[in-house]
């Protein structure tokens, strides 16, 4: 039996595992809650623990209650020795809480299996059917720059969303319910003082809602110092780091232990930020004590500590009523008091800073309560400002507050003595000059000038006014002067300044000192300083603007070799000449003169007066251009450049480096128009230059000069050898026209009368010479002529030896051609009769043969009218005194074909005459040679002197060469 109820409990108790472990689920979680914080949008979600079941899972779901969109879904452990009787757990929502309702449910797992959920925890948004208002959510949040934010708005009931509007542009919007919609903003900027506002428009671009956003940075706040300034309280200062963009509430407030810092946060709320200071109430005893300020706004909170010592960190304040108690010249004693107690006691170091006129200095003071100075090193009748500071002396912390400025005036003194410095205008005019005193030591109340020589007793007067620096006074001609001036004011009269002023005049010594170029540098000139045994006192500098009568001079002190000059008035582009003198016992002595400029610029002003003009001779231009006034050179010219203008551009013709250029000529020009630029150099370059223009023609005038010039030299030439020629008549004649000797007949020849009266020869023309005949009636008588007879002989033995011969050569009268065709015509009664009872002159001009005949009847012919008729090779033609050519082996019956005739040198230089050449071969006239030179030289009468062969180029024209007639004459001696 307990057997059986044994069995029966363990089957009862399998029975009831089994159904656990098969149907039954983990409990539902019980008691859940949830709390909303809108403000820092977190839900607080709770439930019950289950004490059966400990260890236990559970899964929690956050939705947006009116689309029931899950946002977040997470499955979490707890711990089961947690305390208390509830789990928590929260949840922080990416969109204000406000924007719409929000439902919360659990449920337990235990492995793989899952109770129900819970009921739905709901936290109601603004957007349900209650609330028909437009809203937009968060207002007025603080965010840190850099940060994102998320907007919703809430539509109203029955209108439509449209977009939101940001500071940077509209934002990217996600609904989250029927009239709910959110947006994002991404790295948001620092936000202006009143913040940053955001809109949610409808369709109808309609504003619905808006919200502001601050955005700003927390508080970097630094550097805290604290200090005592009235000995009894502490002041703290600190620096207020970088702006936090954030006003009113969200300023930032700061504590000094613990209690509020008023005077800092009303400084804080207007937006200043430089004298952020805090007082408490302290005492110098207790030793060292730290301070600690806090500086707090909605972004975040910072600490600031420092450790002090009060009575080591003593800053006193601004001393008050400080006055002069007594002001002299050179000196003034101050006073000043102290407005705050226990300052008597302590040991103060103090400083006065004093301002002038022209210098600023400070003077130190040390004393325990210190009340009172004397400052020194002032200036008589100068102004003066002054103020105080101090500090603790046995533990220097920091200076104290300067007082206000304090101005007085010191008292005057007489003056200083004035530099002054005279020189000879003329040889009796004197000019003395002086400096304004840079130091008065007063009002100037006039100058007084006193001049004579030293031998006189009473010297000249004359006083000037405050105004006047300069006087110009009538000395005599001899003996040196000696002028002294004196400044007088209130206080006295200045020690007397004197300058004695040789008699010279001014140009003499310019001339008798050469002047040296001097290159100024940076903003002066260094000179040398000639060394003179005679400068006991130094030197004098003097330099004057040129083309001014402006001067200025320096004194150098002896045993200087050099002297650097600089003024206030040097101008850069101005010429300055320097006379450097030796100050002596007596009169200054001119040692070296300079010139110089302090810097050289181009010229203010191109070359004047360019001109232009074309050469006669030559195919060119010349230059030509005047100087450049002094106050325009601004410089040292170097020279000048020449340029041709080509539209724009301009070609480089010719640079000259000769500064007194004053002209230059361009040449190998063609005909056209030219522009021309002249531009001067100096060290710092160019002018702009002068342009001048020249419209180069191809002028005659020249050309007509030359032409009338060689025609007339020409005719000199003629006439000049006409001259010579009609004295030298028979010497000419006898050199190129000797007379030919006439041919000596054996007998006589048959002769009939002729159409003149005398009597012609008929003879058989060689069919090879083509001669014209002329007849001198003044030859007819046959009268030998008694230049021939040396020759008749040898002529006539010639003559007789030639038994072989053609048919007598037939000369017809005057201009009649024998037929070249012929072939040597028997002769008649007739000619013979003429040829003996007639003599004719014959000279040969150059006719060429084309060969000689070798006809025995021709030879037989000219020895019986007693002719010798050489046989020359190659040229045809009578050729007395030369020796008679062999004769052929056989007599030949025709003639040979001509040859170039040799050429030889012809007497008395006509290389172009053809004429008699005794000696000499023969050459017949070329085509170049032909008018009157190829008229020279052929057959003439020597009685008639006309030409037997006419001129070839007078023939054709018509009528005879005039040149053989003048000529001829002229050797004739006829008129």
């Amino acid at each position: 039996m307990i057997r059986w109820l044994l069995w029966a409990l363990l089957v009862a108790l399998h029975t009831g595992v089994s159904r656990s472990q098969d149907g039954l689920q983990p409990p539902v979680p019980q008691g859940v809650r949830v709390e909303p914080d809108f403000g820092s949008q977190v839900l607080s979600i709770s439930w019950e623990k289950n004490p059966a079941s400990p260890k236990l899972m559970y899964d929690v779901q956050v939705l947006r209650t009116e689309l029931m969109e899950v946002v977040y879904n997470e499955t979490m452990e707890v711990r089961p020795d947690s305390p208390g009787k509830v789990h928590h757990f929260n949840w922080t929502s990416g969109v204000p809480l406000e924007c719409t309702s929000h439902s919360v449910r659990l449920r337990s797992r235990d492995q793989q299996r899952s109770s129900d959920w819970s009921p739905l925890q709901t936290v109601p948004g603004m957007d349900i059917p209650d609330n028909p208002d437009a809203k937009m959510y968060p207002q007025d949040l603080v965010v840190l720059v850099g940060s994102n934010m998320t907007f919703c708005c809430i539509m109203e009931e029955g209108k439509q969303f449209g977009s939101f509007k940001y500071l940077r542009g509209p934002l990217a919007s996600v609904r989250l319910s029927r009239r709910s919609y959110a947006g994002t903003m991404t790295n948001q900027l620092p936000s202006m003082p009143s913040g940053t506002n955001v809109l949610c428009m409808d369709d109808n671009k309609g504003l619905g809602s808006g919200a502001v956003v601050f955005v700003g940075y927390p508080p970097g706040d630094g550097n805290l110092t604290c200090e005592t300034r009235d000995l009894r309280s502490v002041e703290c200062q600190w620096s207020a780091g970088r702006e936090t963009h954030l006003r009113g509430v969200r300023q930032t407030f700061y504590t000094l232990n613990g209690r509020n810092c008023t005077s800092a946060n009303e400084l804080a709320r207007s937006g200043r930020r430089d004298k952020l200071q805090c007082r408490l109430n302290a005492t110098l005893e207790g030793g060292s004590r730290v301070f600690t300020l806090e500086a707090r706004n909605p972004l975040g909170t910072i600490h600031l500590s420092d450790t002090a010592d009060l009575s080591q960190r003593v800053r006193p304040y601004a001393p008050l009523k400080v006055v002069a108690t007594e002001t002299r010249g050179r000196n003034s004693s101050l006073r000043w008091d102290w407005g705050t107690k226990g300052y008597e006691a302590l040991l103060l170091e103090c400083q006065a800073s004093v301002n002038g006129s022209e210098r600023a200095f400070t003077l130190e003071y040390a004393g325990q309560g210190l009340k009172q100075a004397v400052v020194t090193g002032l200036e008589p009748d100068e102004e003066y400002s002054v103020r105080i500071r101090c500090r603790l002396q046995s533990a220097p912390w920091r200076w104290g507050d300067w007082s206000h400025d304090y101005t007085f005036r010191t008292e005057e003194e007489r003056p200083d003595a004035l530099d002054a410095w005279a020189w000879m205008a003329t040889n009796q005019t004197g000019y003395i000059k002086w400096k304004p005193l840079s130091k008065s030591h007063g009002q100037i109340l006039g100058y007084r000038v006193t001049y004579g020589r030293p031998e006189e007793e009473y010297w000249q007067t004359l006083s000037l006014p405050q105004t006047k620096h300069s006087a110009l006074l009538r000395l005599g001609p001899d003996g040196d002067y000696i002028i002294t001036v004196i400044a007088h004011n209130s206080a006295g009269e200045s020690p007397p300044a004197s300058v004695t002023v040789p008699q010279f005049i001014a140009g003499e010594t310019e001339g008798a000192v050469p002047t040296v170029r001097v290159a100024g540098s940076a903003g002066g000139f260094d000179l040398s300083l000639p060394a003179d045994a005679n400068a006991s006192c130094g030197y004098v500098v003097e330099w004057c603007h040129a083309g001014r009568a402006d001067c200025d001079w320096a004194k150098v002190s002896a045993g200087n070799a050099s002297a650097r000059i600089e003024s206030e008035s040097f101008e850069a582009g101005v010429r300055y000449n320097f006379s450097i003198y030796a100050c002596t016992d007596r009169a200054p002595e001119l040692l070296a003169r300079r010139e110089g400029y302090v810097q050289e610029l181009v010229p203010a002003q191109p070359v004047s007066s360019l001109m232009v003009e074309q050469y006669k001779r030559t195919s060119g231009a010349l230059l030509s251009w005047g100087d450049i006034p002094l106050e325009s050179r601004r410089g040292f010219i170097s020279g000048y450049s020449i340029y041709r203008a080509i539209g724009t551009h301009l070609m480089p013709i010719a640079n000259l480096t000769n500064p007194d250029a004053r002209n230059y000529t361009v040449r190998n020009l063609t005909p056209g128009l030219y522009k021309f630029t002249v531009k001067a150099h100096t060290s710092a370059g160019s002018d702009e230059g002068a342009t001048v223009s020249l419209n180069l023609d191809l002028t005659t005038d020249w050309l007509v000069g030359e032409v009338l010039i060689a025609l007339g030299a020409m005719t000199a030439f003629l006439i000049l050898m006409t001259v010579v020629c009609y004295e030298k008549r028979q010497w000419v004649k006898k050199t190129f026209y000797p007379e030919i000797p006439e041919p000596k007949l054996q007998e006589e020849w048959s002769t009939t009368p002729g159409p003149f009266g005398g009597r012609t020869l008929d003879v058989q023309p060689c069919p090879h010479s083509t001669v014209h005949i002329v007849e001198d009636p003044g030859h007819g008588s046959g009268k030998p002529d008694p230049t021939e007879d040396g020759e008749e002989d040898e002529e006539s033995g010639d003559s007789s030896s030639d038994t072989d011969s053609c048919d007598p050569v037939v000369l017809r009268y005057y201009n009649q051609v024998v037929d070249e065709g012929s072939r040597c015509p028997p002769s008649t009664d007739s000619s013979a009769s003429s040829m003996a009872s007639a003599r004719t002159d014959v000279t040969y001009t150059g006719i060429q043969s084309p060969a000689p005949c070798t006809s025995s009847s021709s030879s037989a012919s000219a020895a019986a009218a007693g002719v010798t008729q050489p046989e020359v090779p190659h040229t045809g033609g009578y050729r007395p005194q030369m020796a008679p050519a062999p004769e052929p082996a056989e007599p030949q019956q025709d003639c040979a074909e001509p040859a170039e005739p040799t050429d030889l040198p012809l007497l008395g230089g006509f290389g172009g005459f053809g004429g008699y050449q005794p000696q000499s071969t023969w050459r017949a006239p070329t085509p170049e040679t032909r008018s009157l030179n190829s008229s020279l030289g052929s057959p003439t009468s020597v009685s008639s002197s006309q030409f037997l062969l006419p001129d070839p180029e007078a023939e054709e024209g018509g009528e005879r060469a005039p040149s053989t007639t003048w000529f001829h004459s002229l050797l004739s001696g006829k008129p």
